[in-house]
């Protein structure tokens, strides 16, 4: 159940969240949660594993310990025999699949949650149980990945690889490679072809631009390079500075996609948690003030506002990944520690810089 003492440590934050609003909040996520474990990104709406991991790790912070094991045990029961999962369920219901795509950044996320998961709790049990799952997961992932460290982006319902590669979802994948890690080294099973294969990501997106697709327009992959943990230090400093003024709107939050006038929760909480890691508490803080407005009756949030011209809540949705995304966010400023080793790289692996980086 959810822990008043964990709320009041952990999930208070001025001009955010009261300990009234964040329990409110975790109750709307647990309402969207199917008996089976399954989260969608509202009840009636499709289920895909990387927002069901942030909705798991979401519940995470508040103690709701059970419902997101409830959570890791549906994808283990439903990982396909590669080591992946659809895109997307109706309803998070298994049967009812609707994209029969597989995309890498959603399958690697699972070792996200996993390790984030095991942090919370010390479920020994857990990790033992999940392992299998999370090595069939980045076996499958790592499949994709192209000669010059990039992740191609999925496979189609076919089988046939996209060697493409996005900025964003390869960022995702290098945080999820480097937990994945984490939890293979706290099982004392060691996965060095893993550790090659994070160090030549982790340099693709340092030093290569050009091996992934431009979505530049897009403020994910702005910030995603530093959320994921591929840039650090003050080349992060500048990476977010670079851009603040196109992306950031005072008051509202961040643009999800240029020139569209169009503020959306999820992006701003990741840059929340992205500014947490750079060290820039306070302006993370003043990100997640900003957002308020999208905080509607009951605790959950819209995904986005159109601030120019007909101005809305748009679209009318009230998703899990966005309340999932302000929990996580809160938490690392909170000073969860689980939630703070998993962004903040704590207990996560380092030195992973390839020795040779000339190609």
């Amino acid at each position: 159940m959810t822990s008043p003492e964990r709320i009041a440590e952990h999930l208070l934050l001025p001009g955010v969240l009261t300990a009234e609003q964040a329990a409110e909040t975790v109750t709307g996520i647990l309402a969207a949660q199917r008996e089976d474990g399954a989260i969608p990104w509202f009840r009636g709406h499709h289920l895909d594993p990387w927002d069901h991991v942030e909705a798991a790790m979401a519940l995470d912070t508040a103690g709701e310990h059970a419902a997101a094991t409830r959570a890791y045990e549906w994808l283990a029961r439903h990982q396909n025999l590669d080591g992946s999962w659809y895109a997307a369920y109706h309803d998070g219901d298994p049967a009812d699949v609707t994209d029969e795509g597989r995309e890498t950044n959603f399958v690697a996320y699972v070792a996200v949650g996993v390790w984030h998961h095991y942090l919370a709790t010390g479920d020994d049990a857990f990790l033992d149980r999940m392992w299998p799952v999370v090595f069939a997961a980045v076996e499958f992932v790592l499949a994709l990945q192209q000669p010059g460290g990039q992740i191609g982006w999925k496979r189609e319902a076919d089988g046939t690889p996209v060697t493409d590669a996005l900025l964003t979802g390869s960022s995702s994948i290098h945080q999820a490679l480097r937990c994945a890690l984490a939890i293979a080294e706290a099982r004392e099973e060691p996965q060095p072809d893993w550790e090659l294969a994070a160090g030549a990501l982790g340099h693709a997106i340092r030093n290569h631009p050009e091996r992934f697709l431009d979505k530049s327009r897009y403020s994910m992959d702005w910030y995603y390079p530093v959320l994921g943990g591929a840039v650090t230090g003050a080349a992060a400093t500048a990476r977010i500075a670079a851009r603040w003024d196109e992306f950031v709107v005072p008051g509202l939050g961040v643009r999800c996609v240029l020139p569209n006038p169009w503020v959306t929760g999820g992006e701003s909480c990741e840059l929340a948690l992205a500014l947490w890691v750079t060290g820039e508490s306070d302006r993370a803080l003043e990100i997640l003030q900003s957002i308020q407005h999208l905080r509607a009756e009951g605790g959950m949030y819209w995904t986005g506002y159109v601030f120019e011209g007909d101005r809305a809540v748009w679209p009318e949705e009230l998703t899990t990944w966005t309340a999932g995304s302000l929990l996580l966010a809160v938490a690392a400023l909170g000073g969860d520690e689980a939630t703070g080793a998993v962004f903040g790289g704590e207990r996560l692996p380092r030195g992973l810089e390839p020795d040779c980086c000339g190609a």
